[in-house]
């Protein structure tokens, strides 16, 4: 198994990946389903948002050949779409702990807002309380999200964003960690017993003033924030 799975060959797919890459790549020219502004179009309105796709060849249990799709983060403000795997954990979940933390937060942000108008003792005091209430609250929520996040490998063996992170002596796993098209595709495909074959990962619309992605170009898993997700779920597969 462990000859069989491949990353990019420099910035180039395996052909399988690349067929599957130009199948979702025509998806998203033509679909109706949900917008979103990835900068391609200069009369579509809304914030311009270029994403991370990623497709994963697979074989299922009677050894049949296809393909999973995932993007990185959100697109078109949601989680889930029908051509694209699940996330690994929905932060969008209806009264989960982190959207009832969040209006917690911003409540205290209101609070601060408006007795910072004032400058009297007491205010200050009582601000300062509340600053420091926000950043533990923050913090904590920032903690239950990481440990909220678990990946697979192909043994069955889960863990926490928190643990892999700090096996591989992060401080804390950065933003976004586990939100990526790769980490996605991967447990989508051993949650349901599938075998990896081989990963790529394109980009699709305008990029960011403070990035080299290009419209279109292929490029390997990011290593800030997959690299220790990835040595764990590909754990005896690369």
């Amino acid at each position: 198994m462990s000859k069989q799975f491949t990353f990019l060959d420099g910035d180039k797919p395996h052909p399988l990946c690349k067929i599957a890459a130009e199948q979702v790549q025509d998806y998203l020219i033509n679909q109706k389903d949900w917008i979103h502004n990835f900068g391609l179009n200069a009369s579509q309105k809304g914030t311009v948002i270029g994403k991370m796709f990623g497709v994963l060849v697979v074989k299922n249990h009677r050894n049949e050949t296809g393909y999973l799709a995932a993007f990185s983060g959100k697109l078109g403000g949601a989680n889930h779409h029908a051509k694209f795997v699940p996330p690994v954990f929905d932060s969008l979940t209806e009264n989960n702990f982190l959207n009832r933390g969040m209006a917690e937060l911003n409540q205290m942000n209101q609070v601060i807002s408006e007795e910072n108008e004032y400058k009297l003792q007491g205010y200050l005091d009582r601000i300062s309380i509340l600053k420091i209430r926000r950043r533990k609250l923050s913090n904590n929520l920032q903690q239950e999200l990481f440990n909220n996040y678990h990946f697979l490998n192909q043994h069955g063996e889960e863990k926490s964003l928190n643990e892999l992170f700090a096996q591989a002596s992060y401080k804390n796993p950065p933003a976004g960690a586990g939100e990526c098209a790769g980490p996605k595709l991967l447990q989508y495909a051993f949650q349901h017993k599938m075998k990896p074959i081989a990963i790529a990962e394109f980009w699709w619309g305008q990029s960011p003033k403070s990035e080299q992605w290009k419209h279109g170009h292929y490029y390997p898993c990011c290593k800030e924030k997959c690299e220790p997700i990835l040595v764990h779920m590909l754990d005896g597969i690369a």
